[in-house]
């Protein structure tokens, strides 16, 4: 199989496998939702932020140095495992003592048994990072898709069974730890690597020498993208905290994962010629341009239908979460061009200057929460827009150094897509406030028109970004059939 065709199987792959938990996911939590309240909602919130932070100290950097790395041996992956397996531990242990804090901090006693539970699924993670980094060198998205599906399904149906005997927050900390389990238990059972009984100072050191820099620019990005959980679990409430994640929630389905899905694909595929220039540009350009135009397709479609969408799949009660959505959907614009340029950086050895733009970018974070505090979240997401379209012009001009695809280039490239979207957006938009028809109606008729402008306007202007995803699809059809 040439490059070519196991990136396009894996796009599809990776992209078959996010669809397909994402919407057992959304399932999920769309009847968690109804069954649970806003506030079980922000006390999961508010430990995320340190399980999370958490998970990059574990990763230290090791996956992506090992998916970048020409020849990995057994002693890299075994060292790495061993090491990673230490830090989960050490993370368990200083998390579980520091709960009784966490809950002091945020004055919710409730919160430290939550803390010690789901501490544990930091053990479990630390066990699966090189099994995941060795199928992805492979661009093996097949297997991965199973082994997540299967962990979907299997943790969503215990934390819906537990939601509706009335558990309350356990039954998304059971989700949680049953979902990491299984997926560690299947990676183990089918992937069949085992670590050897061996460890490597001086492939530590290789490989820690790339990873430390992911691993600082990591902690501080991570840290400084769930502060604001922070800022509203302390400074408002856990109900407004559990509006504010349900609104992210949505917003992330589309954009977040995406992003995720071109960039964990295109990182193996782009570091395989990093050192030919003129495929490089071109790799980097199709990412772009198509992962832009499926997101804003979607971002302009999610803010225009808010409010039938969250009224018709979560209920009135989560009412306030719709003016948090239409207006993070612009966050979630920005966020994959922010991403993929800054893995470009990655892909070329240049996790230094990767660091670097981390915490220049993370510093603009720092106005936005005092924003917030002083006036609350709308104003504090005001300022994350802002951040994030300061943060694209900024990334993109330092990518373009390696990239050779500039600034003007990929704006030339997308203005047309998004004056499209822009337009689809209005007019979807103008359907629910022109009409007064049940939620769910007007949800269905939003979607059908959304979807048929992008469709006739793909195929009259000929946009080559819609032509692009419309051919592999169609090709891969065939293929399968």
């Amino acid at each position: 199989m040439t490059l070519k065709d196991q990136a396009i199987s894996g796009v599809l792959w990776n992209s078959v496998g996010r669809f397909s938990s994402l919407s057992i996911e959304f399932v999920v939590g769309i009847v968690l939702a109804r069954l649970l309240t806003p506030k079980e909602f922000g006390l999961i919130g508010t430990i995320m932020v340190f399980i999370t932070l958490s998970q990059v100290f574990i990763n230290s950097g090791f996956s992506q140095a090992l998916v970048r790395k020409p020849t990995c041996t057994q002693l890299d992956y075994s060292t790495a495992f061993f090491f990673n397996l230490a830090v989960g531990l050490f993370s368990f242990i200083l998390l579980f003592f520091c709960a009784g804090y966490i809950a002091g901090f945020y004055k919710i006693p409730e919160l430290k048994p939550l803390v010690q539970v789901l501490g544990i699924t930091l053990i479990i993670s630390s066990l699966t990072l090189i099994q995941g980094a060795i199928l992805t060198r492979r661009i093996d998205f097949k297997l991965q898709t199973k082994i997540s599906v299967i962990a979907t399904v299997v943790s969503g149906i215990i934390a819906l069974l537990m939601a509706y005997k009335g558990f309350g927050v356990w039954s998304l900390v059971a989700k949680s730890l049953v979902n990491q389990a299984i997926n560690s238990a299947l990676l183990w059972a089918w992937n069949r690597w085992k670590p050897d009984l061996v460890f490597s100072m001086a492939s530590l050191k290789e490989l820690f020498g790339f990873g430390s820099k992911l691993l600082v620019s990591g902690l501080i990005g991570t840290f400084f993208n769930n502060i604001y959980y922070i800022v509203i679990g302390k400074y408002f409430s856990a109900a407004d905290l559990g509006f504010y994640t349900r609104a992210e929630l949505f917003k992330n389905l589309p954009s977040q994962n995406v992003s995720d899905i071109a960039t964990s694909v295109s990182y193996p595929v782009l570091a395989k010629v990093q050192h030919d220039p003129a495929r490089l540009k071109a790799g980097t350009r199709k990412i772009i341009t198509s992962t832009f135009f499926v997101v804003a397709v979607l971002m302009f479609g999610m803010a225009a239908v808010a409010d039938s969408l969250v009224i018709t799949l979560v209920g009135e009660k989560w009412r306030q979460s719709v003016i948090y959505l239409q207006m993070l959907c612009f966050v979630g614009l920005m966020y994959p061009l922010n991403s993929i340029n800054v893995n470009l950086l990655n892909v070329v050895g240049r996790s230094d200057l990767y660091l670097k733009l981390q915490l220049i970018a993370q510093l603009l974070t720092i106005p936005v929460i005092i924003l917030g505090i002083a006036f609350g979240i709308k104003f504090m997401i005001l300022g994350m827009c802002i951040n994030y379209l300061f943060a694209y012009i900024y990334f993109s001009k330092v990518s373009a150094k390696y990239s050779g695809y500039s600034f003007k280039q990929q704006v030339k490239d997308i203005y047309k897509p998004l004056l499209l979207v822009i337009t689809m957006g209005v007019i979807v938009y103008l359907v629910d406030y022109l009409t007064d028809l049940k939620p769910l109606i007007t949800l269905v008729l939003q979607v059908f028109v959304g979807a048929l402008i992008v469709l006739l306007s793909g195929e009259l202007l000929k946009l080559k970004e819609y032509i692009l995803i419309k051919t592999i699809v169609i090709e891969q059809y065939r293929k399968q059939f």
